[in-house]
Order: C-alpha cells, then structure tokens, then sequence
C-alpha cells in the first residue's frame, strides 16, 4: 500500500515538473519573440500622417523585425503623448512650446528636435471662385472676420466662409502666429477636425477658404483651387511649390518636426536618421513635401 502511494506520488511530482518545464518554455519563447520585435509607435500631425506612414511602410520593408504604428489627433495630442511617455516620436507641424518645454523639464525629458522636412501652406478655394491672388494682409483679415463677402476682394458676391482646423492642431496654431499674427480666428470659422474634411467642404462650397498643406492640396487639384500668396500688397503673388518654399519665395511656409526623448529606445533614433537619409528625403518629395536636404 505504502509503496503504491509513493509511486503514486512521484508520478504526480514527475507531471507537475514536466507541466512546470513546458510553461516556462512557452513563456521563455514568447519572450523571445516578443523581446525580437523592435516596436515604434508614432503620435501627432495629421499634416504629416501620409508622410510618417510612407516612412514607415519603407522603413519596416526594410527591417522585418520592426513594427511600426502611425496615428495622427494634432500635433498638440502627440507632443501630449510624448510627454506623457505613451508614444516614442511624436510628428509636429510646430515648434514645442514654452510650457510643454516646461513640464518636460519637470518630467525629466529629455526633449530632441529634429526638422525632417519643410511644408508650405497652400490657400484654397472653390474652382467656381473667381479670385486667383491673396496678400498676407488680406488672408489676415478674411481669417479674423474683417472681410466677410468675397466681393471685397475683387471677387464674387459671395459671403466668405471660413474653414479651419481645430485648436489641436500644429497647423491652426502656425497659421495663427504666422499670418494672424497672433489674433483670434473669426468666431465664424468651422473649425473641422482633419485636412480632408477641409478639402471636401471647400470642394463642395463655392464661398469657403482654407489652409492645408501642399501635398494634400495637389492630390485634390482637381476640386479645388489653390490662391497665389503675396508677402506684401506691392509683391508678386506666388503659388506654392517645392522650388518657391525651398527658395523661401513663399510666404506661408514652415518646417515640420520629429521629437523624441533622448533617452528612449535605439529603435526610435534609427528610425530618425532613416527619415534624414536620403532614401528617407525621397520619400519626402515623393509625397509631396519639401526635402530638408
């Protein structure tokens, strides 16, 4: 009887090892595989959503073990995210403002800039709108509410309706500073949540103007109409392009960022200094945007 139990007890021991040694070997390969995976997760821009990805996609092309995710919300939302350590690069169409340099300061990170390329801000309005040329003074006023109806501006008489992206956005905040010169939007302006809503509603509305970057303005050329840009009433108007933006002929033009804290993961920094190589410049004019390079 005595000897049965203990057979039946180390028969039990032996399974429990044996249950023991598998478990662990399933965890340990699981760790492997998850320890061999290089993830990056990327957070800001949606200016910069198109360009991000088509980095992406090449870069994990070219590194199989890389796994990369994309997503845009503004780049406010994505400096947030950076800040709060729940993305390892955050993409800006601004510069990193004085408070948010603050409460990195305070969190201890350590914030890296890099300008990995240059956009400029076409004007657009509907093709039916008869006005072709802009100045920077004019854009000021249709933006704060001084012009209300188009035919103030040699064009149509049309009411101005004014479209925007929400306060979010590194673009709603560029243009703010750059062409508002600091003063609020019209309390008028739809303030609409991404650039291809701003495309649609344009297209769709033979009073409305908005900024979006050049890349997405030439992919909907053939619904909309980008506006000449005149730096003062006495200049020259000048469309967007990649020669004027780079020449520095355009005056609504500003560069575009990629931030990460210096001391995260390697991957993130790889990552970086793809988007600067040249393999990573030519996805930049690819996409329609400006080379820094």
């Amino acid at each position: 009887m005595i000897s049965k139990r203990i057979f039946s007890w180390i028969a039990v021991f032996f399974l429990l090892l044996l249950q023991v040694s598998c478990d662990s070997g399933g965890k340990d390969s699981a760790t492997s595989q998850s320890g061999s995976q290089k993830s990056i997760s990327i957070k800001g821009s949606d200016t910069m959503v198109h360009l991000t990805s088509s980095w992406a996609e090449q870069y994990m092309g070219q590194h199989p073990d890389a796994q990369i995710s994309v997503t845009g919300g503004g780049s406010g939302t994505g400096i947030a995210a950076l800040l709060n350590g729940t993305t390892d690069i955050c993409a800006s169409s601004r510069e990193i403002q004085g408070k948010e340099k603050e409460l990195a300061a305070q969190k201890k990170i350590d914030l890296v800039e890099y300008a990995v390329a240059r956009d400029g801000l076409a004007i657009i309005v509907n093709p039916a709108n008869s006005v072709t040329e802009l100045s920077m003074e004019q854009l000021r006023k249709i933006f704060i509410g001084e012009y209300t109806n188009w035919q103030e501006m040699g064009g149509p008489d049309l009411p101005i309706i004014v479209l925007s992206r929400e306060s979010s956005s590194g673009t709603f905040v560029f243009f703010q500073e750059h062409v508002l010169k600091k003063a609020d939007y019209t309390p008028k302006a739809r303030l609409l949540a991404g650039t291809s809503a701003l495309v649609q509603s344009v297209a769709s509305d033979k009073g409305a103007i908005a900024y979006v970057g050049l890349a997405f303005a030439l992919e909907a050329k053939a619904t909309v109409k980008m506006v000449g840009v005149k730096s003062a009433d006495d200049a020259a108007a000048v469309l967007p392009s990649d020669e004027t933006v780079r020449a520095g002929h355009y005056p609504v033009a500003r560069p575009l960022y990629l931030y990460t804290n210096g001391t995260s993961s390697p991957e993130a920094k790889a990552f970086v200094d793809f988007c600067l190589s040249e393999a990573g410049q030519k996805i930049v004019t690819e996409t329609g945007y400006i080379s820094v390079k």
